[in-house]
């Protein structure tokens, strides 16, 4: 899963780039995401396929807070870049006269910007309360990466203020995130109720599914693990597993299965490597 993750979204990333045709908002925010979702993988996955064929399953606590600040840094990102798609699909269905107005080149990249910083800001908040924690007794993380609550659980001292500070840290962005998507599709469905044209309709639909589809897988588990009071779960891992894993995975099939564009890009970069090749 890692590997289709990994190539699909290079595939992605590499189609857009390749393909002028695609040098639009909606592709810029796509390729931005494909990025996002081969790094967010990356931090937690190669480490966790180390440690499943090697028999000592070790990280240090520099390397752990390493990864939990990029674990944040790439979540958070992710987090307010599918808010900001969602954003930029309401202008293109609400407002459509006056899109390319306002999602113009310097918007578009001021605004993917926007989301890094807050990714950052977000990181820092995350994990400087963890990393301050004294640890001096079980060393054994109930986790396959490493999370700011499964890392507090093995602090020798009280945790209650970097519980608190992550839950209303990680539980204010993802649930923020997660109401303004919201939002933003309610008025989407509710213009696109009131196209004549079921052509119209068929097409806006197709267009906003794909995103939706990712919204929900994404948004889901991480609303379940971080709006909540620090309780372990058995499942927790497993719930992990959809943003960590599943999401990145699918993201690729999702966009390219239901966007013909994308669809048609692909055969034509193949068919520019099939020509190449036999040259």
């Amino acid at each position: 899963m890692y590997l289709l993750a990994v190539t699909g979204n290079l595939l992605i990333m590499m189609t857009i780039y390749v393909d002028s045709q695609l040098h639009t908002p909606m592709y810029f925010f796509l390729s931005n995401l494909s990025f996002l979702d081969l790094t967010f993988s990356t931090v937690t996955v190669p480490r966790s396929l180390i440690h499943f064929l090697w028999p000592r399953k070790t990280i240090s606590f520099n390397e752990c807070i390493t990864q939990l600040f990029f674990f944040h840094f790439i979540g958070g990102t992710e987090c307010l870049h599918l808010t900001l798609m969602a954003y930029d699909r309401y202008v293109a269905i609400c407002n459509p006269l006056r899109y390319t107005t306002i999602m113009n080149r310097q918007a578009c990249f001021l605004l993917v910007v926007s989301t890094w910083v807050g990714g950052f800001i977000h990181a820092c908040a995350q994990t400087f309360p963890v990393a301050q924690l004294p640890f001096c007794g079980p060393n054994e993380i109930n986790h396959f990466y490493c999370d700011s609550h499964p890392l507090s659980l093995l602090a020798c001292s009280s945790t209650i203020i970097s519980e608190t500070a992550d839950m209303v840290n990680s539980g204010t962005l993802t649930l923020g995130c997660f109401l303004v998507v919201f939002i933003s599709y309610a008025y989407i469905i509710s213009t696109i109720l009131k196209i004549r044209s079921t052509e119209g309709k068929q097409k806006a639909f197709s267009t906003c599914a794909a995103h939706l589809m990712v919204v929900t897988v994404f948004f889901g588990p991480c609303v379940f693990i971080y709006m909540r009071p620090p309780v372990t779960f058995s499942g927790d891992q497993l719930i992990s597993v959809f943003y960590t894993i599943v999401t990145p995975w699918l993201n690729p099939f999702i966009y390219t299965l239901r966007n013909e564009k994308v669809k048609s890009a692909m055969k034509k970069l193949n068919g520019r490597k099939v020509s190449f090749l036999g040259m």
